[in-house]
C-alpha cells in the first residue's frame, strides 16, 4: 500500500505516536505523521526526510501535493500514505474516535486563565488514589488536544484536559474529542478578545465544550459566565447540573477566604458540607485556582482530611522549561514540576535542540502513575534518551533503581534511591561544561537540585522567551511569503539576548542565513554547533584565515575589501574551496557598499574572477520604517535592482537578491525579491509601529529589590542630592546600575519600574550597581522581583522616555546579567 484517497474514518493504524512537527520524531517505526498546512508551515515539506528517517505512516491532503512529490509518494511501496480532505480535522476525528473508547470521568477544563494550573493541581492531587491522563504543560489548542487525548490507555482510572481557543467555532472541533463528563470554567478574562465580537461571545464559545457534559464546576461570583450558563448551555443540555462557589454571590458552596499569619484560612459551606482548609497561597489568582479544585474533589469524593494534607505540598505551577547558567560552566534545563512520558519527550526534544552543549546529561526521578507495565516504560524511556543523544542518566527514585538494566545501553548511568543521597553522594565537578535536563515529579523535590546547580551570581536577570521569538519569527516568515529565504541578524550577542543560543533555537527552525557584525562572533556561533549559512558584515584583511576556517562568507562592500578578498584567494592553492561572498550596494544608506559609480570597475572584477563564489547581492532602506521616506526607499530599491541586473548579466546566473529588514518587510512586501534580513523584529520590536500589537515581547529584564527603608520628605536620594522628595516616602533599593545596562538617563523619575503591578518611579541618579526607586504606592517586601522591561513594561516605552531607540537599550544589557532562556 502506498498512497490511498480516503476519508479520515477509513484511516486505521497501529501506531502509538501521533506527530504533527517532524523536528520531534522519537519512535519513527511507532509512528503517523500529520502534515498539517498553516499559515506559516506544511508538513508535506518534510515528507522525504521523515521517510528517510524511518517513519512508514503519513496522513497527507492531496491538493497540497506537487505531481513530483505525488509520484515520490506512489513509490513508497513499504509505507501507508493516507490523502484526505483536510489532514488536521482528520487528526482530531482519530483521536475523537479513540476517546469514544473510554468510559472513565473526563474533566474537560476551560477559561481565560488558570486552565493549565487548574489542571496541573488536579492531576497532582487525585494522582496518589488514581491514574491519571492529562495534559502536557499547555497542550490546550486545535492540535495541541488530540496529541493529548491520544495518550489515554486502559489503565487511566480519571483525565483531566484544558481546551482554548482563539476564535469562534474552534471548540466546535474540540468538544467531540475531550467529550468531558465534568467541566471546570475557570474564568474569563481579556486573553484572545481580539477574536471574538465581545466577551459574550467569547463565553458562548467556551460553554461549547460541556454541550454533553453531565455536571459543570464554575465560580458564579462572574455574573457573565453564570448568565450564558442560565441562557445558553442550560437549555441545550438539559441533563447538566451546575456546581457553582463564591465569595459574594449566593453559590452552591460558600467560600470565605480568611489571611492569617498561617496563610490563607478557607472555609467552605453549603452543599458539600462545612470544611476548613489552610493554604500558603496568598495571591487572587492561585486561591480561585485552588478553589476550583477543592470543589471538584469534595464533589468527587475525595476525604477532607485527605485534600487538607495535600494542598499543603502544592506549589506554583512551572509554565516553562527554563535554561540557567549552572557552576562549573554548565547549563541547566529546570523542569521539576512533574514528571510523565509525554512531559519527558518534550523536555528531551528541547535538550536535542542545545546542540552547542558537549555532554547531555538527564537527572530524571521515577516517573509516576502512568497505568504502563514498567519494564515497558523504563524500557521506552532508556530508547529515548538513547536517540536524543543523551551521554549520561542520573537516575533517581526506587523504580529507576530497580530498573537500572534498561539502561544500559547508555554510555554512563548512575543511580540513587532518593534526592537526599543524590545530593550527598553526587560529584557535581563532573557536570563541568554539559547541558543538564533536571526532569523530577512533584514528590521528589527536584528544586533542590536546580538549587545545587545554579550559578548564584547575580540577582538581575535577562529572561528570554524562546516561544516568544519563535512566534516573531513565523510572524515575518508569513510576511515573507514561503518562497523567500530568511536571515537573521544575530549580531552584537544577538541583540542582547544571547548569540549561541538563539542562533541554534534559529538553526533548529531552519532558517536560511544568519548576520553577523564581525567574524569572532562568527566563530563564537561555529564553536557553539550553529553550521547555517553566515554572513560577515564587518570582515577584515586580517581575519580572512578565520574566514577560510570557519566558513564564513563575507561582505565585500568597497574596492580595497575585495582587492584584498581577491588577492588573499591568489595565495591560496585551494582557492577554489574558499567560502561565498555577498555583494553589497550602497543605493542611499551612504554607510557601507559600493557606490554607483563603482559598478563599473565591480563589473570589470566580476569578468577576470569568473570562479569568485557570489552568493547573494543586496542593499539596505534607509528608512523603511518612516512613511515620509516612501519615494527614497522606492528610488532605492530601482536602484538596486539596476546595479544588481547589471551584476547577474556579468556572471550569467541569478543570485539571492535582499533589501528588506524588519520594518521593510512590514510595509515593502512587494520588494521581498528572494530573501529578507530579520533583526530588532525578531526580538519583539516592530519598528514601523502599525504592527507591534502582533509581535510577542522576548525578553524580560528583573531584578530584586535589596532594601526598603522609609524617607523623611526632608531628606534627598542618592548622589549630588538629586533625588529631592516632597513628601515621606518608602525608598526601595534595587539590585542593578547602569553597570547593568540600566541607563543613567533613566534617573530622576524618568524611569519606571514595574513592583507587583504597580509603576513606581526612579530617585535620584541611578548608580553603577544600584537604582532607588519610589515603592510609596506599592506594596513590596525585601527580595521581591521587578520587572524592568517586559510585557508589562514594553522597551519601547522605556526607550521614548529618554529619546533613543529600543536597540540601544537591548543590546546594552551587561554580559553580567545573567541570561536565563525559557521555553513555555
Amino acid at each position: 500500500m502506498s498512497l490511498v484517497e480516503t476519508t479520515p474514518a477509513q484511516i486505521t493504524t497501529s501506531a502509538s505516536h501521533l506527530l504533527t512537527d517532524s523536528r520531534q520524531l522519537s519512535f519513527p517505526e511507532q509512528t503517523l505523521f500529520f502534515a498539517i498546512r498553516g499559515e506559516r508551515h506544511d508538513g508535506h515539506r518534510f515528507l522525504t526526510d521523515l521517510y528517510q528517517r524511518g517513519v512508514r505512516e503519513f496522513v497527507v491532503e492531496k491538493d497540497a501535493l506537487s505531481t513530483d512529490l505525488q509520484a515520490e509518494l506512489a513509490g513508497w511501496t513499504d509505507a501507508t500514505v493516507w490523502a484526505v480532505p483536510n489532514t488536521l480535522r482528520a487528526l482530531q476525528y482519530l483521536a475523537a474516535r479513540h476517546r469514544a473508547q473510554f468510559t472513565l470521568p473526563v474533566v474537560g477544563v476551560t477559561g481565560s486563565n488558570g486552565k493549565t494550573i487548574v489542571k496541573e493541581w488536579l492531576a497532582q492531587l487525585l494522582t496518589p488514589d488514581h491514574y491519571v491522563a492529562a495534559s502536557p504543560k499547555s497542550y490546550n489548542s486545535q492540535v495541541g488536544v488530540p496529541l493529548s487525548v491520544w495518550g489515554l490507555n486502559q489503565k487511566h482510572t480519571v483525565a483531566v484536559f484544558e481546551a482554548g481557543i482563539s476564535r469562534p467555532h474552534e471548540m466546535e472541533y474540540i468538544q467531540p474529542i475531550i467529550q468531558p463528563t465534568i467541566g471546570i470554567f475557570t474564568n474569563i478574562g481579556s486573553a484572545h478578545d481580539e477574536g471574538f465580537r465581545s466577551q459574550k461571545q467569547k463565553i458562548t464559545e467556551k460553554l461549547r465544550l460541556f454541550t454533553r457534559a453531565e455536571k459543570l464546576i464554575y465560580r458564579k461570583d462572574y455574573t457573565a459566565i453564570e448568565e450564558e450558563v442560565r441562557l445558553i448551555l442550560s437549555p441545550v443540555n438539559r441533563q447538566l447540573q451546575t456546581l457553582t462557589w463564591a465569595t459574594h454571590a449566593e453559590a452552591d458552596v460558600q467560600v470565605q477566604l480568611t489571611p492569617g499569619t498561617q496563610g490563607v484560612q478557607i472555609q467552605l459551606t453549603g452543599t458539600l458540607g462545612e470544611h476548613s482548609f489552610t493554604t500558603h497561597f496568598r495571591d487572587d489568582a492561585s486561591l480561585e485556582n485552588l478553589l476550583h479544585c477543592l470543589v471538584f474533589l469534595l464533589d468527587f469524593g475525595m476525604a477532607a482530611d485527605d485534600l487538607r494534607e495535600r494542598i499543603q505540598r502544592l506549589r506554583s505551577v512551572s509554565m516553562r522549561l527554563e535554561i540557567k547558567e549552572g557552576i562549573n560552566r554548565c547549563y541547566v534545563i529546570d523542569d521539576t514540576y512533574n514528571n510523565d512520558l509525554q512531559g519527558l519527550t518534550m523536555a528531551l526534544h528541547f535538550l536535542a535542540q542545545q546542540e552547542h552543549r558537549s555532554q547531555k546529561v538527564v537527572i530524571l526521578s521515577d516517573v509516576l502513575q502512568t497505568g504502563q507495565p514498567e519494564d515497558e516504560l523504563y524500557g521506552q524511556i532508556a530508547l529515548l534518551l538513547q536517540e536524543k543523544g543523551v551521554q549520561r542518566l542520573v537516575g533517581i527514585g526506587p523504580k529507576m533503581q530497580q530498573n537500572q538494566r534498561l539502561f544500559q545501553s547508555l554510555s554512563e548511568s548512575e543511580f540513587y534511591p532518593d534526592t537526599a543521597n543524590f545530593l550527598k553522594e553526587f560529584s557535581f565537578p563532573s557536570l563541568t561544561e554539559s547541558v543538564v535536563l533536571v526532569k523530577g515529579a512533584r514528590p521528589f523535590s527536584f528544586e533542590q537540585i536546580v538549587n545545587r546547580l545554579q550559578q548564584k551570581v547575580h540577582a538581575t536577570v535577562l529572561e528570554i522567551n524562546l516561544d516568544a521569538l519563535t512566534h516573531n519569527l513565523n510572524y515575518y516568515r508569513a510576511k515573507a511569503g514561503p518562497q523567500t529565504k530568511v536571515m537573521v541578524m544575530v549580531k552584537a550577542f544577538a541583540y542582547g539576548s544571547g548569540s549561541a543560543e538563539v542562533a541554534n533555537l534559529l538553526q533548529f527552525h531552519r532558517v536560511d542565513y544568519l548576520a553577523v557584525a564581525y567574524a569572532d562572533e562568527g566563530v563564537s556561533l561555529r564553536q557553539s554547533g550553529v553550521t547555517l549559512p553566515i554572513m560577515v558584515m564587518n570582515p577584515s584583511r586580517p581575519t580572512f584565515d578565520t574566514l577560510w576556517e570557519y566558513n564564513l562568507e563575507p561582505e565585500l562592500y568597497s574596492q580595497r575589501i575585495l582587492t584584498d578578498w581577491l588577492d588573499y584567494l591568489r595565495q591560496r592553492s585551494d582557492s577554489s574551496q574558499a567560502p561565498a561572498v555577498h555583494i553589497k550596494l550602497d543605493t542611499g544608506m551612504h554607510r557601507l557598499g559600493f557606490m554607483e559609480e563603482e559598478v563599473d570597475w565591480l563589473l570589470d572584477q566580476l569578468r577576470a574572477n569568473p570562479s569568485l563564489r557570489i552568493a547573494s547581492v543586496f542593499s539596505h532602506l534607509v528608512g523603511a520604517d518612516e512613511g515620509e521616506h516612501n519615494s527614497f526607499s522606492r528610488l532605492q530599491y530601482q536602484r538596486f535592482i539596476e546595479g544588481v541586473t547589471r551584476i547577474e548579466e556579468v556572471l550569467g546566473r541569478k543570485v539571492i537578491k535582499h533589501i528588506l529588514n524588519s520594518a521593510g518587510i512590514v510595509r515593502f512586501p512587494e520588494f521581498r525579491l528572494d530573501m529578507v534580513r530579520v533583526g530588532i523584529g525578531l526580538y519583539g520590536v516592530e519598528a514601523t509601529g502599525q504592527e507591534q500589537r502582533f509581535l510577542q515581547s522576548v525578553g524580560t529584564m528583573k531584578t530584586v529589590i535589596s532594601q526598603i527603608k522609609r524617607i523623611k520628605a526632608t531628606e534627598t536620594v542618592g548622589y549630588s542630592r538629586r533625588g529631592r522628595l516632597t513628601q515621606d516616602t518608602v525608598l526601595g533599593t534595587l539590585a542593578m546600575g547602569y553597570a547593568d545596562g540600566y541607563d543613567r538617563r533613566l534617573g530622576n523619575g524618568v524611569g519606571h519600574v514595574w513592583v507587583n503591578g504597580t509603576l513606581c518611579p526612579t530617585l535620584g541618579n541611578i548608580c553603577m550597581d544600584m537604582t532607588m526607586v519610589d515603592l510609596t504606592h506599592a506594596t513590596a517586601a525585601e527580595g521581591d522581583e521587578v520587572i524592568v522591561f517586559g510585557k508589562e513594561l514594553p522597551l519601547i516605552d522605556l526607550a521614548s522616555r529618554i529619546g533613543t531607540i529600543p536597540y540601544e537599550l537591548l543590546t546594552g544589557v551587561s554580559e553580567r546579567v545573567k541570561r536565563v532562556f525559557y521555553k513555555e
